[in-house]
């Protein structure tokens, strides 16, 4: 801030305040000292004020109001180029010196930011750091650890996953043994530090609406689902074109393909819905579900942590 905007807002701030105060005085001084039957001589609705003064300690809270304001802006930043007599900096147990890129004196709140992750990293560091060190399927056994996975799964992963990481539509359920891209623990970690892009084409504008009908009833079949009365589906044909088109991905038999994060077709595992209508859409328009990377949100400590909690959820007992 340039020095003229500086002493602008400095006189501006500190001057509305000083006229806050005496207006506040001038008009306590011209009350009268004692409680009256008089009225202000008129009313609002038929209902009329008495003329007495105002309560001592209504007239104290707007001083207290004023005290406030000035201890406020001679602690913290805020009168034009002032920085505020705290400090942008503290110390950890007496000798741990957090130091700020910036270099900035005084508090704000991008320093005390810095304050609670530095505190945080001293403090879990080091736990954060010894389970990273530790296999998957070991961090999976630990409770204490389990419970700080947890507690970053709610944080990171629950708002589309779900609380009970059971998913929901268009998002997978992480207790089951399905896994699109793979169960085993370190792909579980390079899915979470990485993320994963879906890529299923449309398929209208290539095979046509006979096509998208004919082929939505041939991979339902594949699961055992029968296909709605009324609508007429040549399997044969279905199976042609899944055969030409969707095979490469999915398989031949339409088991799938993790390394492609391609769903398996022949279990009731379904993403987008399993009814007719829906798997049409599929097949019409394509899905491309994303998975955020969270490597550089959360680093390879926790996302490790929280590989171990998601590898947990498929190996409870009513999961095994």
């Amino acid at each position: 801030m340039s020095l003229f905007w500086s002493w602008y807002v400095t006189l501006l701030t500190l001057g509305t305040i000083a006229a806050l105060v005496w207006l506040l005085f001038a008009t306590r001084k011209g009350q009268r000292n004692d409680s009256t039957d008089e009225t202000v001589g008129h009313a609002f609705d038929g209902i009329e004020e008495y003329d007495n003064p105002l309560p001592k300690w209504w007239f104290m809270l707007f001083v207290a109001t004023v005290i406030f304001a000035l201890g406020y802006l001679v602690l913290y930043p805020g009168l034009g180029n002032w920085k505020g007599i705290l400090p942008g900096y503290q110390y950890l147990d007496g000798q741990a010196k957090v130091a700020f890129e910036t270099g900035e004196q005084g508090w704000t709140g991008v320093h005390q930011w810095e304050k609670e992750v530095a505190r945080a990293e001293a403090q879990y560091g080091p736990l954060f750091a010894k389970y990273a060190a530790m296999p998957i399927e070991e961090v999976a056994q630990d409770e204490q650890a389990l419970r700080m996975g947890g507690r970053l799964f709610a944080s990171n992963c629950a708002v589309c996953h779900g609380s009970d990481a059971r998913g929901a539509y268009g998002f997978p359920n992480l207790t089951d043994d399905e896994w699109l891209w793979g169960g085993e623990p370190e792909t579980i970690k390079a899915t979470i530090m990485g993320g994963r892009q879906a890529a299923m084409p449309a398929w209208l504008d290539v095979i046509g609406e006979e096509g998208i009908r004919n082929v939505t009833g041939y991979v339902r079949s594949l699961s055992g689902l029968e296909n709605p009365e009324g609508i007429q589906v040549d399997m044969a044909k279905g199976q042609e074109i899944f055969a030409a088109n969707c095979a490469v991905c999915h398989g031949a038999e339409g088991k799938g393909t993790q390394a492609m994060g391609a769903p398996n077709l022949t279990d009731r595992v379904w993403l987008y819905g399993s009814s007719f209508g829906q798997v049409q859409q599929t097949l019409r328009y394509g899905r491309n579900g994303h998975m955020p990377a969270q490597e550089q949100h959360l680093g390879n400590d926790k996302v490790h942590l929280l590989a171990a909690y998601v590898y947990s959820l498929s190996r409870q007992p009513e999961n095994e």
